[in-house]
């Protein structure tokens, strides 16, 4: 059951619902579905002999897969991203949010360890597991890329170790400037896939009277 959590006691009870998060499909032309198959494959591929060590049993297809899960994350992270700007932009717009330090990493913070409730479940009925590390993770690619990398960019143990990067990347950027952290008790958000916003968005156009 949804904990009710008690108000920021600069913010009281009011609550704002900020812009929805929403994901569009991964746009490399291969589907999510497809990227993630080739991370299962690649470590279905990569069964150690008894007297191998690790880092010389990982394999190209390996490597391979690591590749397509740091594409997979850098698009998702392009959508966070994008999603943070507007939320600032939108309290800016806010008198009685004035002077409260909201930056970008408020909202990141909102996203990866305070979202909300129905958000979470949202993003487990996708199979999602873990997904505050893997906004994370998304975020800290975009800080480190301008771009999509290709592979012949990402040395080896980069790719082995990609996460660890990563984590270590967000937290940095975290801490890189003076921000409020904030809740789900007083700021709320919905997330979407992006063919179903449209489809929403167009379900209710359908059903507005028309102009006289």
């Amino acid at each position: 059951m949804p904990t009710k959590r008690r108000g920021d006691a600069d913010f009281g009870n009011s609550q704002w619902e900020l812009p929805p998060l929403i994901l569009h499909p991964f746009a490399d032309r291969a589907s999510s579905e497809r990227l993630l198959e080739n991370s299962r494959s690649a470590l279905r591929a990569c069964v150690l002999s008894p007297g191998e060590e690790a880092g010389e049993g990982l394999g190209r297809r390996l490597l391979e897969g690591r590749f397509s899960e740091i594409r997979m994350i850098y698009f998702l992270g392009k959508d966070v991203v994008r999603w943070m700007e507007q939320c600032v932009e939108f309290t800016d717009r806010i008198p009685e949010l004035g002077g409260k330090t909201l930056r970008e990493q408020s909202f990141a913070r909102l996203l990866t360890r305070h979202m909300p409730d129905p958000v979470s479940l949202k993003l487990q009925g996708w199979g999602v597991q873990e997904p505050g590390v893997i906004f994370a993770r998304a975020l800290a690619l975009n800080r480190l890329f301008a771009a999509p990398p290709e592979y012949a960019q990402l040395a080896d143990s980069f790719l082995r170790h990609y996460h660890r990067y990563a984590d270590n990347v967000f937290e940095c950027w975290q801490q890189l400037i003076a921000f409020r952290e904030i809740t789900a008790a007083n700021f709320r958000f919905d997330l979407y896939a992006s063919g179903e916003y449209t489809s929403m968005l167009e379900t209710e156009w359908g059903t507005e009277s028309p102009a006289e």
